[in-house]
């Protein structure tokens, strides 16, 4: 048989192999573009704690705040926490005098944000405020949440026992600032749409993404544990492992603030990519303990859910890569087999130029179709804006590879601030989105009342106490 027939047919077969394990992504992409799961809605409250970790947000807390106020939800029902995490603002001072129960943790050494929630999980657990809250809404501090988010979020809670963790719909409130902020927006909106949606309409789990997710209160019990650079991941594949879900209400939305320069993209993209592989590394043997043990021996029903998320775990890009330059490899030795070199590399190339091209093309349809999906979600953007964004989207989505393979040799990356202000300090733009304009109405409305009733309580004694590994507070450098 030829030599590069045997390549090919041998190259296509371990492409072919990896297309079939992950071909069930295309089915659920295909279900979530058609249907969603609803929510019926209840007239049962739950009690929750909303969980904030910050660090130097005074730019952006009060609008957070506000919004959490001018939700329609019980405000009796509603308690709000922020961990001023390592400030040097007046972030904390900013989230008393809304009426948040705020907790100063000042230790350098520990900058990941999985750290606050930890010493939240302390405090709380040591105060003995935990049996008080049914489920524990987790928000980044530079969010804004639509005026129905809690109830919405409630709504899927009670739906599912609280035996589910709740993750939602992730908008950007800066959508349309430049291209960067618009391949963000698309990109947590493809999340939610192509990734999430079908997976809870076929009853399998998808995974938190950073922020807005609601879990049963008693989750943290016994502690917060997941600390790496992407806790998100973490705790997805950890919950996963045990047998628990994630399911995604659609119905329940709030708005993010994006990264709007190549340099900090980089900066996240990069730590996300390391702490992806870091979660990999850490968690894949539990996971495929939980996958292989049997029912009868104590092993979770979620089998697939255990399956899937290990696919999306896996190192695909670096696979990916390694793969691609084995098959380079033996084009490149086809001479010593008698092969013609020229020949050898023109199939090569076509072979490649081939591939990219429908790649490219697919990727382009699919943030055409994205938007067209989600234009009533979508603030009203320039059209050129638009325009980059969507014929740039390939590379947005294939830099994963290239940031996976520079995680792989990036040992001591830490984890570092995003700038956020931008967002909060403007108005809402005349062509926003209805439902962001309706929030940010709702926030700044919500302000005289959070402030009023901030001043009718107690004064709030100034939370400083450290915990045995906190040392003093240090200003990190960037």
């Amino acid at each position: 048989m030829d030599y590069l027939l045997v390549v090919w047919i041998v190259f296509g077969a371990i492409w072919g192999f990896f297309f079939l394990l992950l071909f069930h992504y295309i089915v659920f992409t295909v279900i979530g573009i058609f249907k969603k799961k609803t929510f019926p809605k209840t007239e049962e409250k739950r009690r929750y704690g909303i969980l904030i970790g910050a660090r130097n947000e005074e730019a952006v807390i009060g609008r957070l705040l506000d919004s959490i106020r001018a939700n329609d939800y019980p405000a009796d029902k509603v308690r709000v926490f922020v961990v001023a995490h390592n400030c040097t603002d007046r972030t904390a001072e900013i989230a008393r005098s809304k009426g948040a129960t705020v907790y100063e943790y000042n230790n350098p050494a520990e900058r990941v944000v999985g750290c606050a929630y930890r010493h939240f999980a302390e405090r709380i657990n040591a105060e003995g405020g935990l049996s008080e809250l049914d489920g524990i809404i987790v928000i980044n501090a530079d969010n804004v949440l639509a005026p129905d988010y809690i109830s919405r979020m409630n709504d899927a809670f009670v739906a599912t026992g609280g035996e589910k963790v709740i993750t939602s719909y992730r908008n950007s409130e800066n959508f349309g600032r430049n291209y960067m902020t618009c391949l963000y927006g698309i990109f947590f909106i493809a999340a939610c749409r192509y990734e999430s949606r079908g997976r809870t309409v076929c009853n399998c789990s998808t995974r938190v993404s950073g922020t807005g997710f609601l879990f049963r209160a008693d989750l943290i019990k016994e502690g917060w544990n997941y600390v790496s650079l992407t806790e998100d991941w973490e705790f997805s594949a950890d919950r996963i492992s045990r047998g628990m879900k994630v399911f995604y209400c659609d119905d329940a939305q709030l708005y993010d603030e994006q990264p709007k320069t190549n340099r900090l993209m980089l900066r996240q993209r990069l730590r996300w990519a390391r702490g992806h592989t870091v979660v990999f590394f850490t968690r894949i043997k539990q996971l495929a303990r939980s996958f292989f043990r049997p029912k009868k021996k104590g092993g979770p029903e979620n089998k697939f859910s255990i399956f899937d998320i290990s696919m999306s775990l896996m190192p695909l890009g670096v696979m990916g890569v390694v793969l691609g330059l084995a098959q380079a490899v033996c084009v490149a030795v086809a001479p010593l087999v008698g092969v013609s070199a020229s020949f050898a590399w023109w199939l090569y190339g076509v072979w490649a130029g081939a591939m990219f091209g429908i790649s490219y093309l697919l990727t382009v349809i699919s943030a055409v179709l994205l938007v067209i999906l989600e234009r009533k979600r979508i603030p009203k953007i320039r059209f050129g804006v638009m325009l980059a964004a969507v014929l740039l989207w390939p590379f947005f989505v294939a830099l994963n590879v290239v940031l996976d393979v520079i995680s792989f040799f990036t040992k001591k990356l830490e984890w570092k601030p995003i700038p956020h202000g931008e967002a909060a300090e403007a108005k809402p733009a005349k062509k926003a989105a209805p439902q962001a304009k309706k929030a940010a109405a709702a926030a700044d409305g919500a302000r005289p009342q959070a402030e009023a009733a901030a001043k009718r309580q107690k004064p709030q004694a100034k939370e400083g106490a450290r915990s045995p590994r906190e040392k003093p507070a240090a200003q990190e450098a960037e």
